[in-house]
């Protein structure tokens, strides 16, 4: 987990560490932070091929609702706050199951666009049905606690081309 994204902020790189997300968002959803981690370690490279991008030139749509994700992608490219992040469930995938489906996110950059789709593999139905039911008892939130670690610890472990899909437009 030594990789660190780089953007750049006013002329100026801006490197950020999976810790230092994870000391942004706290340790609520570690597996959505690891998720924003590597949507944006596999698309930078796509949108912008000549080195960092602007990171307040990026806009993020994605189908997938979670606060992890959310400040992981805030805290890179301030697109929360400046109102170009959003969450739109038209782009969820159904046919890739209930796991996956809402697993994708379109990054937009100076004309260019890819989306990311995650791979089979990084998150598991128990944890999307446990993620989704409400009310969850004391022990059902415990169990979601340590599956939310261990998909952050399994999404991490890899390379983000072995973690998500991508698509250029």
């Amino acid at each position: 987990m030594s990789s660190t994204i780089v953007v750049i902020d006013q002329g100026v790189p801006i490197g950020f560490s999976f810790k230092e997300l994870m000391k942004y968002h706290g340790p609520g959803s570690p597996g959505g932070v690891a998720h924003a981690f590597k949507v944006l370690e596999r698309a930078l490279p796509l949108l912008e091929p000549g080195g960092p991008p602007e990171r307040r030139e990026i806009t993020i749509r994605t189908a997938f609702g979670g606060p992890g994700a959310r400040d992981g992608f805030e805290l890179v490219t301030r697109a929360v706050t400046e109102d170009r992040y959003v969450v739109d469930p038209a782009l969820a995938r159904p046919d890739r199951g209930v796991a996956l489906e809402r697993f994708v996110f379109r990054l937009d950059y100076r004309g260019r666009t890819v989306t990311v789709a995650v791979r089979e593999g990084f998150v598991t139905d128990e944890f999307i049905a446990l993620a989704r039911k409400q009310p969850r008892s004391d022990e059902e939130e415990r169990r979601l606690d340590v599956l939310k670690r261990e998909m952050a610890d399994r999404v991490m472990a890899y390379p983000a081309i072995e973690v998500y899909d991508a698509s250029t437009a």
